[in-house]
């Protein structure tokens, strides 16, 4: 009876999706007269706009006006113009919800209609991004729409001065990573003059890849903070004994789902004799855990960790002298994030870098704290819908999937499993060289540096076939279905060659600067790239590529 109802009324979904593109109907009833508009008087719509709202008209009033306004605009400017799913997906944003889109139905272009329609109140919109490089190219690329119309468009990325800061967030809308709008807001929260802070209250914003950023990053604490004393020597001492230590397994216990280890009844028997040794506890004490040794037990624990779960090319690089660390989640460098506690000390004595002094905490908070800050919050993605429960119960958003301009054509494959490392590599490789042989450009996922590197090295020596030659068998002339029943068979190969090594690009966070333009040649005919961890990309991939 449920389903039948289901498929009667259509789902809470379809339902409140069908309203969204009922408005868009209203919508296109308003575009003749926007579109006999002059560009003048197109940009005039925007102080129209704002008088009306000071009159106490309500932004839903206005709503239908202002996204064919925006369209408009969006054609002349960009020669794009949005597509009645867009516009829905436009809605779900300005009412505070999650707009789940498929990867290319074009969600940066979504949010142009509810940035403009809520930047009209004059209390400044965010857009966060996930990556300076997509900060800068919307607040380049949408940006135009907005200065058409009127509106001022400002970009928060590394580098900036305090007046540029303050400049760019006192701007109708502000571009920006998660982290710069953190990392600001907890930087006005140390200064001494309100006159040196540099945000305003928070009143709307529209997260892009929001599942990435609210959901894997929610816990991830931003942190500011200063110097203490310089121990070098202990973690390189500490460093040294960990070292000798693990090369027994049985003195320690890793959980790496938890990210966890910890030393066994054994192991904490074994280092407190070699600290003993060493003279290293402190004056008057005989044991590892008596209360004057807490810290040194904290710098054993952490120098344990540095050298059985962090391994160099996954979760760090060395990079200039430094450990730089990396995006679980993106796969990108975090330059200038460090790990705390004593942890990316314990790390650079592992790797024999100059070790940086520890730092206290002077200011900290969640990525999920920082965003319900925000008297409205919106965001989009690709996959939103199997953590719709999360995003209700922790930031009050619903999820609704926005159907596609036009039917899907992409086919989705069950997963292949194979017993080893060797053949599963062996099958890409094949896979790769017959998409390339093709012309089919096709974009490979690992994850972590290390294997997108053994894919890149296993590629380099890969040796393939090819036909130079092949035509059809004299009995198969004029039947092409049969043909292609055959296959190969139907076919006589004049000749073939072999070759070796398949073209490629690795894009990893070695390459992190050349990531646009590595991207940007993806979709061209028979290109193979190799990536780490894409979530969060959001770097368009065009066939037939898409650089300029």
């Amino acid at each position: 009876m449920l389903g039948f109802a289901k498929k009667l009324f259509g789902s809470s979904n379809d339902r409140k999706v069908k309203a969204f593109q009922d408005q868009a109907q209203r919508i296109n009833a308003l575009e003749p007269k926007f579109a006999a508009l002059s560009d003048d008087e197109l940009r005039m719509m925007t102080d129209a706009f704002k008088d009306r709202l000071n009159g106490g008209e309500s932004l839903d009033k206005i709503l239908p006006e202002a996204f064919a306004v925006v369209r408009e605009a969006s054609k002349r400017v960009l020669g794009q113009r949005q597509y009645d799913v867009q516009l829905a997906g436009g809605m779900i944003l300005h009412e505070g919800g999650i707009a789940e889109m498929r990867t290319g139905e074009g969600k940066t272009l979504v949010a142009v209609a509810p940035v403009y329609l809520n930047a009209l109140t004059g209390k400044g919109v965010h857009v966060i991004t996930v990556n300076d490089y997509l900060a800068r190219r919307d607040a380049e690329t949408m940006g135009r729409v907005y200065r058409f119309l009127g509106l001022e468009v400002g970009v928060i990325v590394n580098g900036l001065s305090q007046g540029q800061r303050q400049a760019a967030y006192n701007a109708d809308v502000t571009y920006g990573t998660n982290n710069e709008f953190g990392f600001d807001y907890l930087r006005d929260n140390l200064v001494y003059d309100r006159r040196e802070m540099v945000q305003r209250p928070h009143n709307f914003a529209i997260v892009d890849e929001v599942d990435s950023i609210l959901i894997d990053e929610a816990r991830t604490p931003l942190i500011i903070s200063g110097p203490t004393e310089d121990r070098s020597d202990l973690y390189k001492i500490l460093d040294g004994l960990v070292k000798e230590l693990i090369k027994d397994k049985s003195t320690y216990d890793l959980d790496e789902k938890q990210k966890q280890s910890l030393l066994t009844e054994e192991g904490s028997e074994r280092i407190e004799e070699m600290l003993e040794k060493g003279g290293y506890f402190a004056a008057d004490t005989t044991g590892l855990y008596d209360a004057a040794n807490i810290s040194l037990v904290h710098h054993v624990n952490q120098a344990l960790r540095a050298n059985t779960l962090y391994q160099r090319d996954k979760d760090y690089i060395i990079k200039g002298g430094e450990i730089v660390l990396i995006d679980e989640f993106t796969g990108r460098m975090m330059t200038g994030r460090r790990l705390s506690e004593g942890l990316h000390q314990a790390i650079e004595a592992k790797e024999d870098v100059k070790i940086q002094p520890e730092n206290q905490t002077l200011a900290s908070v969640t990525i999920q704290n920082y965003f319900r800050l925000y008297e409205k919050l919106s965001g989009m993605t690709g996959t939103a819908a199997t953590e719709a429960q999360e995003f209700l119960d922790i930031y009050k958003m619903d999820v609704l999937e926005v159907p596609t301009n036009r039917p899907i054509q992409r086919k989705d494959f069950d997963d292949e499993v194979y017993r080893t490392h060797a053949e599963k590599n062996q099958a890409i490789a094949r896979q790769i060289a017959e998409c390339h042989l093709a012309g089919q450009p096709i974009l490979v996922g690992t994850v972590s540096i290390e294997r997108s590197e053994q894919l890149s090295d296993l590629l380099s020596r890969y040796e393939y076939k090819v036909e130079v030659s092949r035509t059809l068998k004299p009995e198969y002339a004029g039947k092409a279905k049969e043909a292609e029943k055959v296959g190969d068979a139907a076919y006589d190969i004049v000749w073939e060659t072999r070759l070796r090594g398949i073209p490629h690009n690795v894009l990893n966070a070695r390459q992190h600067e050349q990531e646009a333009y590595i991207v940007a040649d993806a979709g061209l005919p028979g290109a193979v790239t190799i990536a780490t961890n894409m979530a969060g990309r959001g770097t368009d991939i065009q066939l037939g590529g898409n650089s300029r």
